[in-house]
């Protein structure tokens, strides 16, 4: 993060699975695999550390997706057939934009699919207004029970779902359509992905009372110049931003995301004077390590 990031802490420890019988455990002694969040570039003329983000999607440990902006362009058709569930925190068009391209590449004519996750609302929009045949072909129709192209799964309000070796907690945020935002748990840490949102709270009142939380993806949408677009939107400006992150009860490590490209040399300066000493700047195509 060139110098900001020097004000923040870069060696998180490497958390394990969960303690829940999930995955094999480990010898006794050795180092379990950390978690690894690799936030997808969406740009196409990426500007390495300063590249923009269009579009939101994470990719957890190589086999889970949070949002799928731009997760259906990314890498190889058999690197996104690895991709065993995507989580959809809610139904605008840059986090759910490459998911039938996604589902498309990820397809092997097997009966294990992908399993798309969201709320009642997300998966009606799925089927309304994505495979509708319309749009693009109804998926769901076309599934057969010995190759289904991809299998829906209802997200509930503070239920954790167990899924390739974490425990993911959807978590409704403040935004103008139903969204979660994200507690992603393994046993041996934790890291919040708010999603879209404006100012809010049940997240943060989890995450406190989450152990172990190691990192928080935080959106930092419109500079505060345009605070009145921001509240209507319900997304975040630096002020707000600052707000949210003292909800928190301990200090961890703070990632903007969610950055308007036409503001972002705006917002990268004005989040930069808030003095968060633990504050980095998102990077599109970084893993983040947990």
């Amino acid at each position: 993060m060139g110098n900001r990031g020097k004000h923040v802490i870069d060696s998180v420890h490497s958390s394990g699975r969960l303690e829940t019988g999930l995955g094999s455990p480990h010898p006794m002694g050795a180092r379990e695999p950390p978690v690894k969040i690799t936030l997808v570039p969406s740009a196409v003329d990426g500007r390495g550390e300063e590249a923009l983000q269009f579009l939101t999607s994470y990719l957890i440990n190589e086999t889970v997706g949070i949002d799928c902006g731009a997760l259906g362009q990314y890498r190889t058709p058999a690197d996104q057939s690895r991709i065993r569930h995507v989580l959809l925190s809610h139904t605008h068009i840059d986090h759910i934009g490459s998911l039938p391209v996604l589902v498309e590449n990820a397809y092997e004519g097997k009966r294990d699919c992908m399993t798309v996750h969201g709320s009642p609302a997300v998966l009606d929009c799925l089927r309304r207004d994505i495979f509708n045949n319309r749009v693009w072909p109804d998926f769901l129709s076309l599934s057969t029970p010995e190759a289904p192209f991809l299998k829906l799964a209802t997200l509930e309000p503070g239920r954790p779902v167990e899924l390739e070796g974490l425990k993911i907690t959807p978590v409704p945020v403040n935004h103008v359509v139903p969204t979660f935002g994200f507690i992603i748990e393994d046993g041996k840490g934790a890291v919040v992905i708010s999603s879209d949102t404006g100012p809010t709270e049940e997240i943060w009142r989890r995450a406190n009372e989450t152990p172990n939380l190691k990192a928080i993806f935080l959106e930092a949408t419109f500079p505060d110049s345009m605070t009145p677009l921001a509240t209507v939107a319900r997304h975040l400006t630096p002020v707000m931003f600052a707000d949210e992150v003292r909800k928190l009860s301990r200090p961890v490590r703070v990632i903007a995301v969610h950055i308007k490209a036409r503001f972002h040399a705006e917002m990268v300066k004005a989040l930069g004077e808030l003095g968060l000493s633990n504050l980095e700047i998102g990077r599109s195509g970084k893993t983040y390590s947990f």
